[in-house]
Protein backbone atom coordinates (compact mmCIF):
# COMPACT_ATOMS: atom_id res chain seq x y z
CA UNK A 1 0.00 0.00 0.00
CA UNK A 2 1.25 3.52 -0.77
CA UNK A 3 0.90 7.03 -0.22
CA UNK A 4 -1.91 8.76 -1.75
CA UNK A 5 -2.86 12.36 -3.33
CA UNK A 6 -6.44 11.82 -2.79
CA UNK A 7 -7.69 12.69 0.63
CA UNK A 8 -10.71 10.55 0.46
CA UNK A 9 -9.52 7.34 -0.98
CA UNK A 10 -6.22 7.05 1.57
CA UNK A 11 -5.63 2.82 0.92
CA UNK A 12 -4.12 2.55 -2.25
CA UNK A 13 -2.68 -1.20 -3.50
CA UNK A 14 -1.33 -1.75 -7.46
CA UNK A 15 -1.36 -5.52 -8.27
CA UNK A 16 1.00 -6.50 -11.39
CA UNK A 17 0.46 -9.04 -13.44
CA UNK A 18 3.05 -10.32 -15.88
CA UNK A 19 1.20 -12.30 -18.63
CA UNK A 20 3.32 -14.35 -21.78
CA UNK A 21 1.79 -12.12 -24.46
CA UNK A 22 -0.01 -9.05 -25.35
CA UNK A 23 -3.25 -10.93 -26.51
CA UNK A 24 -3.36 -12.40 -23.45
CA UNK A 25 -2.79 -9.38 -21.29
CA UNK A 26 -5.15 -7.14 -23.31
CA UNK A 27 -8.19 -10.00 -22.95
CA UNK A 28 -7.86 -9.98 -19.38
CA UNK A 29 -7.59 -6.65 -19.30
CA UNK A 30 -11.26 -6.39 -21.16
CA UNK A 31 -12.43 -9.83 -18.63
CA UNK A 32 -11.77 -7.67 -15.72
CA UNK A 33 -13.14 -4.65 -16.21
CA UNK A 34 -16.62 -5.78 -17.12
CA UNK A 35 -17.96 -5.91 -13.70
CA UNK A 36 -18.06 -2.15 -11.96
CA UNK A 37 -17.28 -2.46 -8.28
CA UNK A 38 -20.02 -2.61 -6.00
CA UNK A 39 -18.22 -0.12 -3.54
CA UNK A 40 -18.81 3.54 -3.65
CA UNK A 41 -15.79 3.46 -1.59
CA UNK A 42 -13.52 1.88 -3.99
CA UNK A 43 -11.91 3.09 -7.27
CA UNK A 44 -9.91 0.77 -9.56
CA UNK A 45 -8.70 1.32 -12.89
CA UNK A 46 -6.16 -0.85 -15.12
CA UNK A 47 -3.21 -0.25 -17.69
CA UNK A 48 -0.63 -2.36 -19.31
CA UNK A 49 2.90 -1.49 -19.82
CA UNK A 50 5.63 -2.93 -20.84
CA UNK A 51 7.74 -5.30 -18.53
CA UNK A 52 10.52 -3.89 -16.26
CA UNK A 53 13.74 -4.73 -17.72
CA UNK A 54 15.66 -4.19 -14.39
CA UNK A 55 13.40 -6.67 -12.97
CA UNK A 56 11.93 -4.32 -9.86
CA UNK A 57 8.70 -4.86 -8.75
CA UNK A 58 7.81 -1.36 -8.14
CA UNK A 59 5.50 0.39 -10.69
CA UNK A 60 7.31 3.40 -10.67
CA UNK A 61 10.24 1.64 -12.80
CA UNK A 62 7.54 0.32 -14.99
CA UNK A 63 7.76 1.74 -18.59
CA UNK A 64 4.63 2.91 -20.12
CA UNK A 65 3.92 3.04 -23.60
CA UNK A 66 2.10 6.02 -25.10
CA UNK A 67 -0.45 3.56 -27.51
CA UNK A 68 -0.83 1.41 -24.25
CA UNK A 69 -4.28 0.38 -23.22
CA UNK A 70 -5.80 2.26 -20.13
CA UNK A 71 -8.94 1.96 -18.24
CA UNK A 72 -10.66 3.55 -15.41
CA UNK A 73 -13.28 2.32 -13.84
CA UNK A 74 -15.53 5.22 -15.61
CA UNK A 75 -14.63 4.21 -19.54
CA UNK A 76 -17.01 1.69 -20.80
CA UNK A 77 -13.82 0.76 -22.77
CA UNK A 78 -10.17 0.29 -22.67
CA UNK A 79 -8.65 2.37 -25.79
CA UNK A 80 -7.25 -0.07 -28.60
CA UNK A 81 -3.89 -0.14 -29.28
CA UNK A 82 -2.50 -0.10 -32.97
CA UNK A 83 -1.19 -3.32 -33.30
CA UNK A 84 2.28 -2.04 -33.40
CA UNK A 85 5.78 -3.70 -31.97
CA UNK A 86 5.13 -0.83 -29.27
CA UNK A 87 2.05 -2.33 -28.42
CA UNK A 88 2.91 -5.79 -28.33
CA UNK A 89 5.50 -5.27 -25.93
CA UNK A 90 2.36 -4.18 -23.33
CA UNK A 91 2.13 -7.44 -21.28
CA UNK A 92 1.63 -6.79 -17.80
CA UNK A 93 -1.14 -5.63 -16.64
CA UNK A 94 -1.76 -3.61 -13.68
CA UNK A 95 -4.79 -3.03 -11.24
CA UNK A 96 -4.77 -0.09 -9.22
CA UNK A 97 -7.12 0.11 -6.47
CA UNK A 98 -8.46 3.00 -4.11
CA UNK A 99 -9.92 2.74 -1.25
CA UNK A 100 -11.33 4.80 1.92
CA UNK A 101 -10.43 2.15 4.56
CA UNK A 102 -8.25 -1.36 4.71
CA UNK A 103 -11.32 -3.53 5.21
CA UNK A 104 -12.95 -1.88 1.82
CA UNK A 105 -9.36 -2.74 -0.02
CA UNK A 106 -9.04 -5.86 1.14
CA UNK A 107 -12.73 -6.80 0.58
CA UNK A 108 -12.16 -5.49 -2.84
CA UNK A 109 -8.81 -7.10 -3.76
CA UNK A 110 -10.22 -10.18 -2.31
CA UNK A 111 -13.01 -10.32 -5.34
CA UNK A 112 -10.66 -9.73 -8.11
CA UNK A 113 -8.25 -12.43 -6.71
CA UNK A 114 -11.39 -14.83 -7.31
CA UNK A 115 -12.15 -13.12 -10.74
CA UNK A 116 -8.39 -13.34 -11.89
CA UNK A 117 -8.10 -17.44 -10.80
CA UNK A 118 -11.62 -17.91 -13.45
CA UNK A 119 -9.52 -15.62 -16.13
CA UNK A 120 -6.54 -17.42 -15.84
CA UNK A 121 -7.82 -20.70 -15.52
CA UNK A 122 -9.74 -19.95 -18.76
CA UNK A 123 -6.64 -18.99 -20.91
CA UNK A 124 -5.20 -21.97 -19.60
CA UNK A 125 -7.56 -24.39 -20.71
CA UNK A 126 -8.81 -22.53 -23.89
CA UNK A 127 -5.62 -20.69 -25.18
CA UNK A 128 -3.84 -23.79 -26.09
CA UNK A 129 -2.19 -24.28 -23.44
CA UNK A 130 -0.16 -20.75 -23.88
CA UNK A 131 0.71 -20.26 -19.79
CA UNK A 132 1.94 -24.32 -19.94
CA UNK A 133 4.61 -22.78 -21.94
CA UNK A 134 6.12 -20.44 -19.41
CA UNK A 135 7.04 -22.67 -16.53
Amino acid sequence: MSNNSDPEYLCTLTISIPLPTHHLASSALRALSVDAELSPLVRRSFFLTAPDTTNSTTLDNATIVSSGVHLNEKASSPAVTDGTEASERLTVLHTEYKATTNRMLRVAVNGFMESLGVVLGIMEELDIDVLDKIE
